[in-house]
């Protein structure tokens, strides 16, 4: 075990090595390590402001806030294998790693010029960004935050596409969807000097998001151009794209869309996935052994997020404006709506703990995030932040496609 002393000159020794020794006025700087496990950390982005709040989820608190992470207006995270580290996804293109433990950035690089999000590979050793401007995905090292594959998404057409629904398959590969091109990619860098890449061009017009379920199995994307999403089944000897709840409007004018649903919150319980119909004030429930509509379930307003509880009992959904301050929560075995909650304005995304017992709920307007136990619905507590986003758990380091 090392001595206080040991543990000050490696970590000065880190910060030499990154060329910040002396900048005392910096985010950079080293503070003293902090008495958890990782396995008991988040992270909350405080988008106004470019800082990332890091949480205690058994006991809800803030710890520290983390500043100098940039653009956060559309931020995301993931975390290294052993959840020590958070990567974080900013909307101006950097992508920035910061140590939990040590409350501090590590590695900072500006990769593109508008992104919005990535994903980690299946051994941690690997980052992904997916990019709007100029496009693409962008490959790193994880340890050192070099570039390993530079990947312009140039579709069929010959135009370069935004990128969007990128997530981690099994070995080392990714994802991800083309919008502007209406295609998926799989990007296999088991050889990142020589990336091999799978195209199913033709899947639909414009895919906005996407998931993976949570067995690593199929792939869903939601077409924002048309009634519908695109599904494949990752297992299959030869894996081909197919359209799925086809015209699921049912030749019902479309709605203005407020906010583009978010699918990415792994709304599977049990057999069935909970889908956020576009435009709709319903949540659409899928059978995902045949993938067809079984249900849908009248909510509040257009869903948002639509994320399942832990043990797949309750999905929990937020909305777009109007009706932005209300969260609802649905009952899976009965599909109906149990309670609905009003946590502060402008609800932008909830993440459950770990075994689910509680849900923290991110309220921008508010400048708070609430956190309330799933069984009574209580509030357990509140956090005062600055426009408070994203909320990311170190549990999701051991969960494929988040």
């Amino acid at each position: 075990m090392i001595n206080r002393r040991q543990w000050l000159q490696s970590a000065a020794g880190s910060a030499a090595l990154l060329g910040l020794a002396g900048c005392a006025s910096t985010p950079f700087a080293t503070t003293p390590a902090i008495s958890t496990g990782t396995g008991d950390l988040g992270v909350v982005v405080e988008r106004a402001t470019g800082k990332l709040a890091i949480v205690n989820t058994s006991q809800p608190r803030v710890l520290a806030e983390v500043e100098g992470l940039g653009d956060l207006s559309h931020a995301s995270v993931v975390f290294s294998r052993d959840a020590a580290s958070a990567f974080v996804f900013g909307r101006d293109g950097a992508l920035s790693r910061v140590d939990l433990l040590q409350r501090r950035i590590t590695g900072r690089v500006m990769q593109a010029g508008n992104s919005i999000g990535g994903a980690i590979s299946q051994d941690g050793r690997l980052v992904a960004a997916q990019n709007y401007q100029p496009g693409g995905i962008k490959v790193f090292d994880a340890r050192t935050l070099e570039l390993v594959a530079d990947l312009p998404a140039i579709g069929a057409d010959g135009k370069a596409s935004r990128v969007v629904g990128l997530a981690d398959l099994p070995g080392h590969r990714f994802i991800y969807a083309l919008f502007d091109a209406g295609e998926i990619w799989i990007a296999d860098l088991s050889q990142p000097g020589v990336p091999k890449l799978t195209k199913f061009r033709d899947i639909g017009k414009q895919p906005y998001d996407a998931l993976v379920t949570p067995n690593g199995r199929h792939y869903i994307a939601g077409l924002f151009g048309e009634d519908g999403l695109a599904l494949i089944d990752l297992w299959d000897e030869q894996p081909r794209a197919r359209r799925i709840l086809a015209g699921y409007g049912r030749g019902q004018a479309p709605l203005p869309v407020f906010k583009m649903p978010h699918l990415r919150g792994w709304a599977v319980a049990g057999r069935h996935a909970y889908l956020p119909a576009i435009g709709r004030h319903e949540v659409l429930v899928v059978d995902t052994e045949t993938w067809a509509e079984v249900d849908r379930i009248p909510v509040a307003g257009q869903p948002v997020f639509a994320m399942a509880r832990p043990d797949g009992r309750q999905v929990w959904v937020n909305f777009a404006v109007p009706d932005y301050s209300r969260v609802q929560v649905i009952d899976t075995p009965s599909r109906r709506v149990v309670r609905t909650l009003e946590p502060g304005e402008a609800v932008l995304h909830m993440e459950f703990t770990p075994r689910g017992e509680a849900v923290w709920i991110s309220s921008r307007d508010a400048n708070r995030v609430s956190v309330i136990a799933t069984d009574g619905f209580q509030t357990l507590a509140q956090l005062p932040l600055e426009a408070p986003s994203g909320i990311f758990f170190t549990s999701r380091a051991a969960r494929v496609g988040l």
